[in-house]
């Protein structure tokens, strides 16, 4: 099983997530991976996104957004983390604003791959002390670190 703390790179983590709605959200996160040289087409992995979104939010609730989509520009899964202290209307199931998003890009030949790691990620966010730490953390090492910490609770996925 992939763990998220082998995909979430630091330099693919957003500190405060400086858009304030929606779709800046996923741009702010396509223009990061273009600038990681993840992806190359910005345009295309928002569109990509959105077309999922179009299909039920990805605002899960408890301040969390899981947006992902599937894309034949990537060989290999990436998963990016942003925060947002003021909070985004991302449509979520709750009505509240989202705060924590994790982006979650793969293969489109993964589907099995692709669902096992939204289904890690949901896992690992249950946890009301970890989402409270992140939304109060500063720093990408601090981030990555608690995310690590949790994702090592579960080696086996449960």
């Amino acid at each position: 099983m992939t763990r998220i703390k082998d995909l979430l790179d630091g330099s693919l983590i957003i500190e405060e997530i400086a858009a304030t709605d929606k779709l800046g959200v996923l741009g702010e996160f396509a223009s990061l991976l273009v600038a990681r040289g993840k992806v190359r087409d910005r345009d295309g992995l928002v569109r990509v996104i959105m077309e999922r979104e179009a299909q039920g939010s990805t605002g899960i609730g408890d301040g969390i957004a899981i947006p992902h989509a599937k894309s034949r520009e990537l060989r290999d899964m990436v998963v990016a983390f942003g925060k947002s202290s003021r909070g985004i209307d991302f449509e979520s199931l709750d009505g509240k604003p989202a705060h924590l998003f994790f982006l979650l890009v793969t293969p489109e030949d993964r589907p099995a791959e692709h669902l096992k790691t939204l289904a890690r990620i949901s896992r690992i966010m249950r946890n009301a002390a970890l989402r409270e730490a992140l939304t109060t953390c500063g720093s990408r090492q601090e981030i990555g670190r608690l995310i690590a910490e949790e994702d090592d609770r579960y080696p086996n996925g449960r």
